[in-house]
């Protein structure tokens, strides 16, 4: 039972910062693309490079 005294504190204590986490990634803007990323990836450039030294 006592173990309880420990337990709680400490999940409200991670509740809370897995709650600021989350709201610093909105905030930050981490959410705001989510399909940029994805259809990049299926976007094929075929045309050749130049060279490095053009």
């Amino acid at each position: 039972m006592e173990i309880l005294y420990l337990l709680i504190p400490l999940s409200v204590i991670l509740v809370f910062v897995i709650v600021w986490i989350f709201l610093w990634a909105v905030k930050s803007g981490q959410f705001d693309d989510m399909e940029g990323p994805a259809h990049r990836i299926l976007m094929d450039d075929d045309r050749p490079r130049p060279p490095p030294d053009a």
